[in-house]
């Protein structure tokens, strides 16, 4: 196949549809769009005839390259006008009729050389090349939205598909300016394979009441980086094409975190699709709409925060990176602090560790010597649990072994006086089990920050069916004090992010045991078609593979699903003594410093 792809039809001038019609055409590609609705076609047109000014405005393309892309394309409501099509690409509604329909009208108009891509993510495109004369010239190529914006783009090949045909678009894909990732054919692919699953449990999460809208979008975006939280991911999307995706993933995986939240098809029934509807998880200003206005479950910016104990001192038990961060976080924003480890030395190690990140801000201009050395002559480095008498909360931040947090916590009890707030900054345990080593589990909560502690806004506020409302109250005025985002959770294995987090990891590593995708494609397709700051992969090796199979095992034990076993290859590199990072090797190998 010698097809240059130089005219490419694409059917369907929806959001996608348009996109691509747009990448097409100014990147020198002769476009034909093709849609029934002539408002659709008029969109496409203006969607073009916008972009392209804004990128002459910018400085990006000259006016002359604008006229000739706008040139490069023009619409029809025939599927005979992509008769001379080097490459008909189909962005129809998500249905295998409506999808057969237009492959099978295709046959009869395009000519016999011509490359016939789907641009589904949810249903078979072996199925789709079957319903087609010519099988062989049928594949996949999934775009993501805004097609004009993200990188990536899946190749998607079936047992039918011609290799000389992935190689034509997968080169077009490369000029085009995206980073191509070939596939397999199996519902979602790669990137939305993982990225449903994801979206699946948060709907789950949210429809058991765990934590509210906010709470879940505010811990993904902040606890990883992700450009949106889950909630407003699936109103983007489309809830009604979100149910689609997950019931084809469920028809062949059958596994239960594929199963469509039953809130996706409730919302769905009731035409409450999301963005595009003005209404989904969220409300809003309009159909098609972007802005959030407040309803019903929008939290009162008022809200009563109810009885606060007085919190002027704070004491940190551990000696690690953990500790030493949190410290810091205290200390900066003007609270007395004790940092207490097993021995004085160590004690001291650690607040030398807190005053190399200080110095670190201050050669970066974003903290003053004066503000280091204020903060430095707060924190009193201590070798013994006994100096933590006086603190009005106490934060543990030792290793994560229950017993270990349980021996701690009836010393603790010991030593703090009564009403002081005990936090432990556990990531997985069970925080009633650490509270009832004490004689006052009411005065226990959970307070969950993350790595680095003085650059990540998160934490996470664990409440136990014992913590008193005033120290719940307490921790987040804490949080709002040291310029923390607190999110509330009840007392359940992962809390919010890694609950949500580590299944999407999980998969991933299911993915490659499966010979499905690369460790690189899987990388970039997260990165590239996701928006995550890194891949899987990346990621894990980064948390280390011993600290990720403990968090899978925990989460398998309390929520007792299949589909959250341990991948048996996390299970095998962990005990080959292959961690990640720390050890020099994970899932790639590093080189040793």
């Amino acid at each position: 196949m010698d097809t240059p792809l130089s005219t490419i039809a694409v059917v369907g001038l929806g959001t996608m549809g348009a996109g691509i019609a747009e990448v097409l055409a100014r990147a020198g590609r002769d476009v034909i769009g093709i849609d029934i609705s002539e408002t659709a076609a008029l969109g496409a047109v203006a969607s073009l005839e916008a972009s392209t000014a804004r990128a002459v405005s910018r400085g990006r393309i000259t006016e002359q390259e604008r006229t000739a892309a706008l040139a490069r394309f023009r619409t029809s409501d025939s599927l005979s006008a992509a008769a001379n099509a080097d490459l008909v690409i189909e962005v129809v509604p998500e249905t295998y009729e409506i999808k057969q329909q237009v492959f099978r009208e295709l046959d009869a108009v395009v000519s016999p050389t011509a490359i016939l891509a789907t641009g589904t993510n949810a249903l078979s495109v072996t199925r789709l090349a079957a319903e087609s004369q010519r099988p062989e010239r049928v594949l996949g190529l999934h775009f993501f939205n805004p097609a004009p914006a993200m990188k990536l783009v899946e190749v998607v090949s079936s047992v039918l598909t011609a290799p000389p045909a992935v190689e034509a678009v997968t080169a077009l894909a490369r000029e085009l300016g995206k980073e191509p990732v070939a596939v397999g054919d199996r519902p979602g692919f790669v990137a939305d394979g993982l990225l449903f699953g994801y979206l699946n449990q948060a709907a789950a999460m949210y429809e058991a009441n765990y934590a509210s809208r906010e709470d879940i979008d505010a811990a993904m975006k902040l606890g990883c980086g992700l450009p949106m939280g889950p909630l407003a991911l699936l109103d983007l999307i489309g809830i009604d094409t979100a149910r689609t995706v997950l019931e084809a993933m469920y028809a062949e995986s059958h596994d239960r975190l594929h199963a469509p939240a039953p809130v996706l098809g409730q919302l769905s029934s009731a035409g409450l699709t999301g963005r595009k509807a003005g209404r989904g998880f969220y409300t809003y200003d309009a159909p098609g709409g972007q802005d959030v206005v407040p309803d019903a479950l929008t939290p009162a910016a008022d809200a009563e925060a109810g009885a606060v104990r007085a919190v002027a001192s704070v004491g940190v038990a551990g000696s690690g990176t953990m500790a030493s961060g949190i410290a810091e976080v205290f200390a900066k924003a003007g609270y007395g602090v004790v940092l207490a480890a097993r021995s004085q030395e160590k004690a001291d190690l650690a607040k030398g560790r807190i005053a190399k990140s200080l110095e670190r801000s201050v050669a970066k201009g974003r903290l003053s010597a004066e503000a280091r050395d204020e903060t430095l002559a707060r924190i009193t480095a201590a070798g013994s649990l006994d100096a933590f008498a006086e603190v009005d909360l106490a934060v543990e931040a030792v290793a994560e072994d229950l017993e270990v947090k349980q021996q701690l916590f009836a010393a603790l009890d010991k030593v703090c006086r009564p009403g002081a707030v005990l936090a432990t900054t556990t990531s997985s345990l069970p925080v009633v089990a650490i509270a009832r080593a004490t004689t006052r589990p009411e005065d226990v909560v959970g307070m969950h920050f993350f790595n680095p502690a003085p650059a990540m806004k998160l934490v996470e506020v664990v409440r136990t069916v014992l913590t008193a409302d005033d120290v719940h109250a307490t921790v987040r005025a804490v949080c709002a004090k040291i310029r923390k985002h607190p999110v509330d959770c009840g007392d359940r294995a992962g809390f919010i992010v890694n609950a949500l987090l580590f299944p999407y990891l999980n998969n991933a590593i299911k993915m490659v045991e499966q010979h499905y995708a690369s460790l690189d494609d899987i990388d970039a397709a997260m990165k590239l078609g996701g928006g995550y700051p890194m891949g899987p992969f990346e990621l894990l090796d980064v948390v280390g593979l011993d600290v990720s199979l403990a968090i899978e095992k925990v989460l398998h034990q309390e929520f007792r699903d299949p589909g959250l076993a341990p991948a048996p290859l996390l299970e095998h590199l962990v005990a080959a003594g292959c961690l990640g990072r720390k050890t020099g090797r994970g899932f790639r190998e590093y080189a040793r410093r």
